[in-house]
C-alpha cells in the first residue's frame, strides 16, 4: 500500500529530525501545524503517551501509549527509517483502547476493489429530473442537491460510473429521457406524477446531451448537457475514514474461566467522510463507527474505563445493554471533557447486545455515531466458522439534502422528526463496498455480528443470493438457532447473529430489506472468491450485475 493512497496518510519513514505538520499535499490540523515541533526521540515519546496534551487542540483520535515499552519500540522503529509493513494502519488511527482479551487478530485485508463491485445496486452519480414547463417552452427541471430547480441542468459523471436517474412526469404530458450517446433510455411516463428510473454506465467521456424522445418535446425544449469527465486520477488527500472494518473484532475466547476484564473507551469527536465529498461531525468511541467489538465471557466482570477527550464540546458516556444495573452502567459513566471515569460489572446473561452513549439528547449521541456491539459469550463459546464480520446499521441526520457535497451537520429537526438523510453500514456512504468490502472463499463458513444503532429504523437484514443456515435470534445465545432463514428483523437497538455456507463465488450484497434505503446509502459487499459450482448455480453473471 502507498503513502497517500488507500486512506493512508503520509509515510512515517524519515520522521527523525523533521518539523511536524510539513508533509505536502496533507491535511493536518491547526494545531499540529503551529505547534512549531521537530520530532526527535523524547518529543516522540511525550506525544506517544498523551498526543492531546504534547499538542493541544489536536484532531487525532488516539488516547496515548501508557507503557514505556510500548512507546520505545515504536520510536525505535522510527529512528531506523523503516518503511512501513506491507499493509500497516494509519499511524493516526485510534488505538483499540482493549486488553489482550479485546485486541483483534490480525485481519486479512479485503481488496480495496472487489471483483464485480461495481454493480448498479451502488450508482456513483444519482439525479432526478421532473418535466414541466418554463420560460414558454416543455424542459425538465433539476430536483434536489446542486441542480435543485435549474433547467436542463447539466448532468455530469465520471468514465466508468454508474448513473442512476429517476423521472418525474410534472405537468402530466407524455415523455421519457435518453442518453443517445450513452445508449440508455427511459421507459415513457404518462400522468401527472408517474415516474420511472433507469441506470446506465457512462462508457465514453466527452460532452453529450440528454433528450424526450417524444416527437416535437426536443426542438420544444427538452434537451440538456450531459458531462463525462475522463477517469479520474485515484485521490491522494481524502477525509478521515471513519468507518470500522467489517473484519476488525476479537477472536473467540474459547475455553477458559471468568475473569476481570478492563476495557477501554475513548469518546471523540472528529470530521469524517460520510460520503464522496461529503463531511459529517462524528461523535465516536475510538475513533470509529460503530466502536470497538468487545469480547467477553457469561461470568465475566467487566472494568470499564471511559475517557473523554478534552477537545469533546459535550459530555458523554456509555450504556451497555449488556449490564443489569443502573443506565446500563451511564448512571455512573456520565464523562466531562478532558475527564476518566470507571465502573466494573458482571456478565450474566450470554447474548450479542448494543452498547451506546447514553447522555441527553440520547438519540443525537447515537444518530452522530456512538455505538457499538459487545458478545458476551456461553461458557465454551459459540460454534467455530471460519470468518467473523462486524456490522452495524445506523441513520444520519444532517442539515444539507442527501448527496449534496460539503460538511455537513446534524439536524435535531430532521431526528425528531425521524427523516433520515443517510442510512449506512459501519458509518459511511460506501463503507462497505467501496471501502472496506468483506471478503471470503467458497466452501468457507461465515457469520456475521449484525446490530442496528438507529436510533430509530428497524432494519430487515438481508444477504442477496445467501440464505442463514443458523440465525440466532434477537442475539441470544441461550435458545437454539433458527435455521434456513432468508431475513431477520433487527430492531433499534438490538442485535443478530447469522451463520451461513458459501457454495458459489461471486459478489453478494448486504442490505434492509426496506430496499428504498439502499439511495441513501445502506449496502455493503461481501466478495466470495473460489471455484464455480454449477450444480448449485450455472449462470452467466450479466455485465453491469456482478452479484
Amino acid at each position: 500500500m502507498d503513502a497517500g493512497k488507500n486512506l493512508l496518510g503520509p509515510s512515517l519513514a524519515g520522521i527523525m529530525d523533521r518539523k511536524a505538520g510539513t508533509e505536502s499535499a496533507y491535511n493536518y490540523s491547526p494545531a499540529m501545524k503551529q505547534s512549531g515541533l521537530v520530532w526527535d526521540g523524547k518529543t516522540l515519546d511525550a506525544y506517544l503517551a498523551d498526543p492531546q496534551k504534547l499538542v493541544p487542540g489536536n484532531k487525532m483520535p488516539f488516547p496515548g501509549l501508557k507503557t514505556d515499552h510500548d512507546r520505545a519500540d515504536i520510536i525505535a522503529y522510527l529512528a531506523a527509517g523503516a518503511q512501513p509493513a506491507p499493509a500497516p494502519k494509519p499511524a493516526d488511527q485510534p488505538a483499540s483502547g482493549a486488553t489482550a482479551q479485546n485486541t483483534p487478530a490480525p485481519a486479512s485485508q479485503p481488496p480495496q476493489s472487489a471483483p464485480g463491485a461495481d454493480i448498479t445496486y451502488i450508482p456513483d452519480a444519482r439525479y432526478t429530473l421532473r418535466s414541466g414547463i418554463a420560460e414558454g417552452r416543455m424542459v425538465y427541471i433539476g430536483v434536489g442537491g446542486t441542480i435543485e430547480g435549474k433547467v436542463n441542468p447539466v448532468l455530469t459523471a465520471s468514465e466508468g460510473q454508474v448513473v442512476q436517474l429517476t423521472l418525474i412526469n410534472g405537468e402530466g404530458a407524455e415523455h421519457d429521457i435518453v442518453f443517445p450517446d450513452q445508449d440508455a433510455k427511459s421507459p415513457r411516463v404518462t400522468g401527472k406524477g408517474a415516474s420511472t428510473t433507469i441506470a446506465f454506465r457512462a462508457t465514453k467521456s466527452g460532452d453529450f446531451i440528454y433528450l424526450c424522445s417524444v416527437p416535437g418535446h426536443q426542438l420544444a425544449g427538452m434537451q440538456g448537457q450531459f458531462l463525462v469527465t475522463p477517469r479520474p486520477a485515484p485521490q491522494t488527500v481524502v477525509e478521515a475514514d471513519i468507518s470500522r472494518e467489517p473484519g476488525d473484532l476479537p477472536p473467540p475466547i474459547g475455553k477458559r474461566e471468568p475473569q476481570t476484564v478492563r476495557v477501554d473507551l475513548f469518546s471523540v469527536e472528529i470530521e469524517g467522510r460520510l460520503a464522496e465529498g461529503t463531511t459529517f461531525g462524528y461523535w465516536t468511541f475510538n475513533g470509529k463507527v460503530p466502536g470497538p467489538f468487545i469480547r467477553v465471557r457469561v461470568g465475566d466482570t467487566i472494568d470499564i474505563h471511559l475517557k473523554n477527550s478534552a477537545d469533546s464540546s459535550m459530555i458523554h458516556s456509555v450504556d451497555f445493554h449488556a449490564t443489569t444495573g443502573p443506565g446500563g452502567g451511564a448512571a455512573a459513566l456520565q464523562v466531562d471533557p478532558g475527564k476518566e471515569k470507571s465502573m466494573t460489572w458482571k456478565a450474566l446473561v450470554p447474548g450479542l447486545y448494543v452498547y451506546h452513549c447514553a447522555t441527553p439528547m440520547v438519540a443525537e449521541h447515537i444518530a452522530n455515531g456512538m455505538y457499538g456491539l459487545i458478545l458476551v459469550e456461553p461458557e465454551g463459546g459459540l460454534p467455530p466458522v471460519d470468518r467473523e464480520f462486524y456490522v452495524m446499521q445506523g441513520e444520519i441526520y444532517t442539515d444539507i439534502p442527501h448527496g449534496q457535497h460539503g460538511s455537513a451537520e446534524f439536524s435535531v429537526e430532521k431526528l425528531l422528526n425521524e427523516r433520515p438523510e443517510y442510512f449506512v453500514l459501519n458509518g459511511s456512504v460506501g463503507a462497505l463496498t467501496k471501502l472496506h468490502p468483506l471478503s471470503a472463499k467458497v466452501g468457507e463458513t461465515v457469520r456475521i455480528f449484525f446490530g442496528v444503532g438507529g436510533p430509530n429504523y428497524t432494519s430487515s437484514f438481508h444477504v442477496i443470493g445467501e440464505i442463514f443456515d443458523k440465525v440466532y435470534l434477537l442475539g441470544g445465545a441461550h435458545a437454539a438457532p433458527l435455521e434456513g432463514i432468508q431475513t431477520v428483523t433487527v430492531p433499534a437497538g438490538g442485535a443478530v447473529v447469522v451463520d451461513f455456507k458459501l457454495e458459489v463465488p461471486g459478489n453478494y450484497t448486504l442490505v434492509d430489506h426496506a430496499l428504498s434505503r439502499m439511495e441513501r446509502g445502506l449496502v455493503g459487499i461481501l466478495s466470495v472468491e473460489g471455484q464455480p459450482n454449477p450444480e448449485i448455480f450455472n449462470g452467466r453473471v450479466m455485465p453491469g450485475m456482478g452479484h
